[in-house]
């Protein structure tokens, strides 16, 4: 029996170690049974990955992060708030909030360096998000993006196109431009049209000029071997007058 309670002594140290571990550049403190993860400030070039399973609130601001892979908070079932304001974030890979999108209440993202996200960045998220101070170059998937987000509404009028599908629209807030009736997505379809059309052009000038160097050379070819055939009786008759002058010497 005694050795049945240390062996369950010592599980659930080993299970209480491993959901209270504490990464070495932060600090953690407990309040209310809600851990919070203190990283802000500590220089950190990525996300720690022995993070609390039971973190609340996450604390990574003004670090030099620079990106967010995917699942890299799939461990933290009951975060619920999360700042990564201030590094110079350039890419949030798909799925990299996956596994808190039904927990998180809060995400700021703001001061990054942030120019685009693809759709499956933030999945399903329901956090209330600031995306602000990023320079972000509009286009149609920011613009689907961006429907489907719940943005921070202090902020909202901040995040801002630095550069855009259309020169006139750089400088102005993203939300703006888009509640005018502006959809970047249609900017994007006329351009690729025309892509396609330059390169069925190009692709259909490749096969005239072809044909037009095929039927020049087989003109040429043509006209060469004509020349040949007219040269061909002319040469028999010299070559019987010379016959009948040798019999005639003879």
């Amino acid at each position: 029996m005694g050795v049945v309670l240390r062996g369950a002594a010592m599980l659930l140290a080993l299970l209480t170690a491993t959901v209270g571990t504490c990464p070495k550049a932060c600090h953690c403190s407990e309040r209310g049974g809600q851990t919070s993860v203190q990283c802000s400030s500590r220089d950190l070039r990525a996300i720690p990955a022995d993070l609390p399973e039971d973190t609340v609130t996450l604390q990574l601001a003004s670090n030099r992060i620079t990106r967010v892979p995917a699942h890299a908070f799939a461990r933290l079932w009951r975060l619920q708030e999360l700042d990564l304001s201030g590094n110079g974030i350039e890419a949030v890979e798909a799925g990299a909030f996956q596994g808190v999108a039904e927990s998180l209440r809060t995400l700021d993202l703001s001061d990054n360096l942030l120019r685009g996200v693809p759709k499956e960045a933030f999945g399903r998220l329901r956090a209330k998000i600031s995306l602000s101070g990023n320079p972000w170059h509009c286009e149609c998937t920011l613009q689907e993006v961006l429907r489907e987000l719940r943005l921070d509404e202090n902020t909202v009028n901040e995040v801002s196109c630095h550069t855009a599908v259309r020169e006139e629209f750089a400088g102005r807030p993203i939300i703006q431009v888009l509640d005018s009736g502006v959809n970047f997505c249609s900017f994007q379809r006329k351009t690729t049209d025309v892509a396609m059309f330059v390169t069925m052009f190009g692709w259909f000038a490749m096969v005239i000029a072809y044909v037009v160097y095929y039927v020049r050379q087989n003109r040429e070819d043509a006209r060469r071997h004509l020349e040949y055939l007219k040269a061909l009786p002319n040469s028999s008759q010299s070559s019987s007058k010379d016959s009948d002058t040798a019999s005639t010497m003879l």
